[in-house]
């Protein structure tokens, strides 16, 4: 089921036309990240998230044509929804990864393929990316959850 209220939860961070991939997504997007308060503040006390965590991925459009702006981007209309959940009872990974239509209200897992391998391999605290969160990585490497390697720049192909 998709969380209505996650835009209320806990801002981790947004990124800037990131892409996972060699060639670049056009046009750029935003990708802001969010998580529940509850799931926030235990991962502060111990470096891990807890089960039942879910992350919201929202992507919206970059401008930087409008109102009085002259440099720069600012976000618009949002262009992509997903969610990564964390449920050890639910799927034998312990992590999946759900994308949403804009009206749907729910959504089948990806396959396995898809996110889970990716952030299996990079990701620096279980299978999030919190090496992007500049916020959250120090407190992973307080509680030596984090994965210095996930640092690691991939060489492009």
């Amino acid at each position: 089921m998709r969380p209505e209220n996650y835009r209320e939860w806990v801002y981790l961070s947004s990124g800037l036309g990131m892409n996972y991939n060699p060639t670049a997504a056009e046009p750029e997007r935003f990708t802001n990240v969010f998580v529940p308060q509850w799931a926030y503040r235990q991962f502060l006390s111990t470096g891990k998230w807890p089960d039942k965590t879910m992350f919201a991925l929202e992507d919206r459009a970059a401008e930087s044509k409008g109102s009085i702006n002259k440099t720069g981007h600012f976000q618009s209309n949002l262009a992509g929804l997903a969610f990564e959940v964390k449920d050890e009872s639910r799927f034998p990974e312990k992590w999946a990864y759900f994308g949403f239509s804009e009206d749907a209200k729910t959504a089948e897992a990806m396959p396995k393929q898809q996110c889970w391998q990716c952030h299996n391999d990079h990701a620096a605290v279980e299978n999030t990316f919190v090496q992007f969160y500049p916020t959250l990585k120090p407190i992973a490497q307080k509680f030596g959850t984090y994965r210095k390697e996930a640092e690691t720049v991939t060489p492009q192909r």
